[in-house]
């Protein structure tokens, strides 16, 4: 399998992403060499946390293997991911569940990553999953830096607090 190839296109996904105002996370599902599933992160866009690339991707192998009257649990055990950005502690621990074939990821996320960036998710389950990681990182750790350099249009608004009005001393002499 050519992991090169299958990274230009999911970095390709991941530039859609930056110019949608999303984290630049580009997602695919590979399964019999065909593309099943593509994906990025709906987060701003749904306002829900929850919404990332991968989580996105395995929404769309489950409606694939209903259509194609398939049992997604042997799909699973045959697809690797390929995503720009090593998978968070959540997504990771999804994958494992599922025991996909391969991951294979860009950058090093050193915030939330769950293939050893931050915490080795693998230790926490029993599923033979191979990792590769470092596949074109630079150019998916440029699109998060782009991103990370503007400001979220989606972010909610910084709420200050109001200022009370102060009290004036009657000890003092001004009163």
């Amino acid at each position: 399998m050519d992991y090169n190839y299958w990274m230009d296109v999911a970095l390709e996904k991941a530039v859609a992403s930056l110019k949608l105002g999303e984290v630049p996370v580009g997602c695919l599902f590979v399964f019999n060499d065909e593309i099943i599933a593509t994906g990025n992160n709906t987060v701003n866009e749904t306002r829900n946390a929850t919404r990332h690339a991968e989580i996105n991707c395995i929404d769309d192998v489950l409606k694939y293997c209903n259509a194609n009257k398939l049992c997604y649990k042997e799909v699973f055990k045959n697809i690797h991911v390929i995503v720009t950005v090593e998978p968070c502690i959540m997504c990771a621990a999804a994958l494992h569940q599922l025991k996909v074939y391969t991951v294979v990821y860009g950058c090093t996320n050193d915030r939330f990553g769950g293939c050893s960036g931050v915490f080795d998710v693998s230790k926490m389950y029993d599923s033979e999953i191979k990792i590769i990681s470092h596949v074109k990182s630079e150019k998916a750790m440029q699109l998060l830096k782009e991103f990370y350099k503007g400001t979220n249009p989606n972010a909610p608004e910084f709420k200050l607090k109001k200022t009370r009005k102060k009290m004036e001393d009657p000890c003092s002499s001004n009163f």
